[in-house]
């Protein structure tokens, strides 16, 4: 059996000890005191999306500073980022929530907000509305431009329905500039309220809605851009391959 060498064990264990000594001067030595450290930066950022959303740097602000929270001029050591997660997570409109301290004394703040896409006013009392995701998201005063959908609503018939139809209405830029309302009938037939135009188009039954609308576009294009977009005060395009339109004349043609 070999013998060991005591004195190259002896110089491998120092310097290891060296080494670990020096990783420890980087990490703990080196690293600036919290307790002396004041935030001098809070940044805040919104993750964008496909419409408005409800939460702003402001907002944020205002609802760490109603609860004591926001970190602006505390030292450090007095930050409690995990307390800030979970108050802005308790909004209703924050989707996922990211808090943490960089060096200098600054504070980042990340918000992922849920996606508003329709306001529903359903002829039951309910008023709210619906995300990106199909979820309810109660209704507020804040200002948003959004599609509305009245009528004959239920909350499934709005989660089933309404949302992939306005998620689909909202991701195309001519359709979230060109539709104002949906209207379900106590069929649950839909119409679509157009911003342009003062005529109703009614689409049928809520299937191959892709379809449908696809058809009323290229009817847009092609035929109320010549003859006018007052002319028809109803436009179905309930069947396929077909387009029947009612004048104002009650008098029907068949495009």
């Amino acid at each position: 059996m070999p013998s060991v060498n005591w004195k190259y064990m002896a110089i491998v264990i120092f310097d290891i000890s060296i080494a670990a000594y020096l990783v420890m001067a980087v990490t703990v030595f080196n690293k600036p005191d919290e307790k002396a450290t004041v935030c001098t930066e809070v940044k805040i950022d919104i993750a964008d999306g496909i419409t408005g959303g409800f939460l702003t740097p402001a907002e944020v602000q205002r609802m760490l500073e109603r609860k004591k929270l926001y970190p602006l001029a505390k030292t450090m050591d007095n930050i409690n980022t995990r307390q800030i997660e979970e108050e802005l997570s308790s909004s209703p409109f924050a989707e996922h929530v990211e808090c943490y301290k960089t060096k200098g004394g600054h504070i980042r703040i990340s918000v992922e907000q849920r996606l508003p896409v329709l306001r529903v006013i359903a002829n039951n009392g309910d008023n709210y509305y619906l995300d990106s995701h199909g979820e309810i998201m109660p209704y507020t005063q804040y200002a948003n431009d959004l599609i509305v959908a009245t009528g004959w609503i239920s909350r499934s018939y709005a989660r089933r329905v309404l949302a992939p139809l306005a998620c689909s209405l909202v991701t195309d830029n001519f359709w979230q500039s060109q539709t104002e309302q949906l209207n379900v009938l106590f069929d649950g037939s839909l119409e679509l309220v157009p911003r342009v135009g003062d005529h109703i188009a009614y689409l049928g039954s809520p299937d191959n809605t892709g379809q449908k609308l696809a058809r009323l576009r290229k009817f847009y294009k092609y035929g109320l851009s010549v003859a006018g977009w007052n002319k028809y005060e109803r436009i179905s395009v309930e069947f396929d391959n077909q387009i029947i339109c009612k004048r104002r004349s009650n008098q029907h043609t068949n495009s």
